[in-house]
């Protein structure tokens, strides 16, 4: 179980979706196991996560307005 930085709701890990701080700094979707924040597959959720900047504090780095348009894209197809 895992808790979703966007409703704060505590949920099954295969229904998910890990958000990484790479090596490289990047911000990325990943559906790998390990360490990230997690967040639904709901757009909803995301958009939760981008206004409390959740996504920044689990992470521990800035997140730019680029980045979440990006995560935002990705978002929009898995959310179909």
């Amino acid at each position: 179980m895992r808790k979703c930085v966007g409703c704060q709701e505590m949920k099954e890990k295969k229904s998910l979706i890990r958000v990484v701080k790479t090596a490289e700094g990047d911000i990325i979707l990943d559906e790998k196991n390990g360490r990230g924040a997690y967040i639904c597959k709901s757009l909803e959720c995301f958009k939760k996560a981008k206004k409390t900047k959740a996504l920044e504090r689990s992470l521990g780095v800035s997140v730019s307005e680029q980045v979440y348009e990006e995560l935002e894209k990705e978002m929009n197809q898995i959310d179909r």
